[in-house]
């Protein structure tokens, strides 16, 4: 699951900067209900690796952040037993922090303050998306899915409650995550 995300990122003089796109990456599973052929619901979990690069007073600063995602969703098919079902998916998503670390390089003896890097353990955000699948065998229960995936972040995900020194600051401020995401996937129908 090739990831591009973004969240707001403070410089060291307290204005915000814009940050590369950068591929991040993310696996998971799902379990669905179908209520009928064109409705149902599933739930993912979902690990989720984002990343972003940004340049600033000549220091090159990588942000990662690693989620585990447990989205609901509904799920509206064009007809999920059809040789090709078009699909539109929506709903909730819990965001469960499980890492995160930021990687400067370069300085040439410039003096930098430090930044810190802290980020609240939860997110809620809400996830949406598209895609396309295509029954592999002739009972059509073996799918091959691919589509998009977007989430926007609902919360503030920085945590400026950490006590810090005069020379350092916050990296994240008021950031809410954002995420666009193309997937590959098998699916078994029962």
């Amino acid at each position: 699951m090739p990831t591009f995300s973004s969240f707001d990122v403070r410089s060291a003089s307290g204005g915000k900067i814009e940050g590369e796109v950068t591929l991040g990456f993310g696996f998971g599973a799902l379990l669905g209900f179908n209520f009928s052929n064109h409705f149902g619901v599933q739930g993912e979990v979902i690990y989720s690796s984002l990343a972003q690069k940004y340049t600033e007073r000549e220091l090159e600063r990588r942000v990662k952040l690693k989620y585990v995602n447990i989205p609901l969703l509904l799920s509206l098919n064009t007809g999920k037993t059809n040789p090709v079902n078009f699909n539109i998916v929506a709903g909730p998503q819990l965001g469960i922090r499980v890492g995160s670390s930021l990687i400067t390089s370069g300085d040439n003896g410039i003096d930098n303050p430090n930044a810190v890097l802290s980020a609240k353990k939860g997110d809620i955000g809400f996830a949406f998306g598209a895609g396309i699948d295509f029954g592999l065998n002739t009972a059509r229960t073996i799918r091959l899915a691919m589509g998009y995936r977007g989430v926007r972040g609902l919360l503030d995900i920085s945590d400026n409650s950490k006590t810090i020194t005069t020379d350092s600051y916050y990296l994240l401020d008021r950031s809410h995550v954002k995420t666009n995401a193309i997937y590959v996937g098998l699916s078994i129908l029962f």
